[in-house]
């Protein structure tokens, strides 16, 4: 089968490699139908951060069940699903308590294969969602949106969650790449009626408020913290941040924009922690981390996307076969994509 690998920083090639197999219990093999390229890629592509050559790459995909082992009963052949970057066992405490990202009994190496034809994944019976019918049901418009179900909507509605976004709340969103965009859309899931995303791109701007946005800020530095005041009540900033971008600027920045009391949610990878001690003195509260992907697809953002109350595979601006991956990789490594979609295989 065709998959994607890791050769080197500004390297990958689409490879023959063997069709994974079933090996062990509660597992599944998917018929990849979507995938796509994560900004979090970007750090091992750009040399950021160590991978090991020749590994499979992916994390996002949705596909057709092909076979599973005989202990899984939550999910048959032919069934379609949303196939999670996460590996939720579904029943330790971290599981339990909504935290899957952190599953206590994930096994390593798990997070590799779905920019691919075929993948395995495990806990099949945990962690797969079920899509209702089949792939040929939808238009490329909804599967692009249920795409987006394995990790980037999700991740930003882990960030509104995080932030405790209330109903009539003020929300500042830093960051307008697919997780920012999407951190919109939870925020208005959520029942903010002020969102202001900070935006230096005309394209994703508009494509905030296509998503919800009520204002835009697109200055940078000591004047966008000043616009944003200027929005909230009282100049005394937002109910709510959600930071979307890692940066340890980034995270400085959202204090300085959270109202006293206010909570930042944080889904951006962190670079390094910020050393400033603003957010003790204002009583902001910082949370966040990986994201649940099963949990909120399964209870709100499956059937929102079903009913067409949201349309986040809107963040897909470009779209790759897999024998174009490099050029899919280049496309969000260069600013020219703000997310790219992987057309692995027909309906």
């Amino acid at each position: 089968m065709k998959a994607a690998v890791f050769i080197e920083p500004g390297k990958v090639e689409v490879k023959e490699v063997l069709k994974p197999q079933i090996d062990g219990k509660n597992q599944a093999i998917i018929r990849i139908v979507r995938a796509s390229v994560c900004g979090s890629d970007l750090w091992w592509y750009r040399g950021i951060s160590e991978r090991q050559t020749d590994t499979l790459i992916g994390h996002e995909a949705i596909g057709v069940v092909e076979e599973t082992s005989a202990d899984v009963d939550n999910i048959k052949v032919g069934d379609f699903v949303v196939v999670p970057f996460t590996h939720g066992c579904g029943h330790c405490v971290a599981c339990l308590n909504g935290f899957e990202g952190n599953c206590l009994n994930q096994k390593p190496g798990n997070n590799g294969g779905y920019q691919a034809e075929f993948m395995k994944y495990e806990p099949a019976n945990s962690g797969l969602v079920k899509i209702p019918g089949k792939p040929d049901d939808y238009p490329d418009e909804q599967l692009a949106s249920f795409q987006t179900l394995s990790d980037v909507i999700a991740t930003g509605y882990h960030a509104a969650v995080s932030a405790e976004v209330q109903k009539g709340s003020t929300v500042a969103v830093i960051g307008d790449g697919a997780v920012g965009l999407c951190g919109v859309i939870g925020a208005k899931l959520l029942g903010a009626s002020k969102i202001i995303l900070l935006s230096h791109h005309k394209n994703r701007a508009e494509l905030g408020k296509t998503f919800g946005a009520t204002d835009i800020v697109d200055g940078r530095g000591d004047e966008a913290i000043e616009d944003v005041l200027k929005l909230t009540k009282e100049n005394a900033g937002a109910d709510a941040v959600l930071e979307c971008v890692g940066a340890t600027s980034a995270i400085e920045q959202a204090g300085q924009i959270a109202r006293p009391g206010a909570v930042i949610g944080r889904v951006g990878v962190p670079q390094t922690e910020p050393r400033s001690n603003q957010l003790f003195w204002k009583n902001v509260g910082l949370r966040g981390g990986i994201a649940s992907v099963t949990k909120p697809d399964k209870e709100v953002l499956l059937q929102a996307v079903l009913d067409g109350k949201i349309n986040p595979g809107k963040v897909f601006n470009k779209s790759f076969d897999l024998d174009h991956i490099k050029e899919a990789y280049d496309a969000m490594s260069n600013r020219e994509a703000i997310k790219s979609l992987l057309i692995v295989s027909n309906k």
